[in-house]
């Protein structure tokens, strides 16, 4: 191999360094937008489903996996009975019994309280303005 073959050689694992640990680092900025704002965002009532959000990373960093490992996230972000979005709730009025209350409660449904998809559609534009960026 001679000499200039050795220097490009160099010069392209370098770049290619470089731009592997940009794109990791621009993942792992995303990651933490989304959970943060997720975080930031959920409604509170005793903190759990904040605290069950969680980030992973695998792949050597390539691969960013946001988790909400509450079971009721769902029906808080989509809410439920006539309130639940795209009209998927139940259509009647329903009974139970709240713990917390101590009583039994009437409901039809919980509005929907968007927490997590906003924070994917704000971390989305982020990964993009930033991988666009020359």
């Amino acid at each position: 191999m001679n000499r200039i073959t050795r220097q490009m050689t160099r010069a392209v694992n370098s770049f290619s360094d470089r731009v592997h640990d940009r794109v990791k680092r621009i993942i792992v900025e995303t990651a933490e937008i989304i959970a943060g704002q997720a975080v930031a965002t959920a409604p509170v009532d005793d903190g759990n489903l904040k605290s069950s959000i969680e980030v992973n990373y695998s792949h050597g960093g390539f691969r960013a996996k946001i988790t909400v490992g509450a079971s009721y996230a769902i029906y808080v972000e989509f809410g439920t009975g006539i309130y639940a979005e795209n009209g998927n709730g139940r259509k009647t009025p329903w009974v139970y019994f709240d713990e917390k209350l101590g009583r039994y409660v009437f409901t039809r449904g919980m509005r929907a309280q968007p927490f997590f998809f906003p924070a994917v559609e704000a971390g989305a534009r982020y990964f993009e303005r930033k991988m666009n960026r020359r």
